[in-house]
């Protein structure tokens, strides 16, 4: 799997002019600087509560199958990246209320070591119930969402397109 190009201009650059350029990367990388779907969608993102993300979620997924009916696989997949970190920060905050997992944060470690201590280093578990609902609400849209056959479709044309891409020939 190729990774996330965050070397690209993010803040002058239009994905839904440019989908050539977008890469799915893993999990949620870059779903707060793929425009101009990050401002349609995140507006709709929240999951405070179960009744707050059963209304944020549905309207992603609505949007989700939207951005299919269009053939828009950039749009397709930041919806489901949205809905995937809709699970993982409502699990996040359900284990942890402070919404931090590290005593310190690894990412702004200076060494590889120092950032492997700060692993090691997770706060306690403090479960939030509510939360954690929220997160299976979230985890059921997200899965549908990944399985959607059309999806699957729309993903496996776009690697082959990047492939040919870099290649300069199809992939076999």
């Amino acid at each position: 799997m190729k990774k996330f190009d965050y070397s690209l201009d993010f803040f002058n650059l239009n994905f839904r002019n440019n989908p050539e350029l977008y890469c799915v990367g893993r999990g949620e990388q870059g779903v707060l600087l793929v425009e101009p779907y990050k401002s349609e969608i995140l507006p709709h993102w929240r999951f405070k509560n179960p009744e707050i993300a059963t209304e944020s979620s549905n309207k992603i997924y609505q949007m989700f199958l939207t951005y299919l009916e269009q053939d828009d696989f950039v749009g397709a997949d930041m919806a489901r990246k949205f809905l995937q970190m809709g699970y993982t920060r409502s699990r996040r905050y359900a284990n942890h209320k402070s919404g931090k997992k590290y005593r310190q944060n690894p990412q702004k470690a200076k060494s590889k070591l120092a950032e492997k201590e700060a692993r090691q280093e997770v706060l306690p578990l403090d479960i939030d119930p509510i939360k954690a609902k929220s997160a299976e609400i979230f985890k059921a849209q997200w899965q549908e969402a990944k399985s959607n056959r059309k999806y699957q479709q729309l993903l496996k044309n776009h690697r082959e397109e990047k492939e040919i891409d870099r290649s300069g020939t199809r992939a076999n």
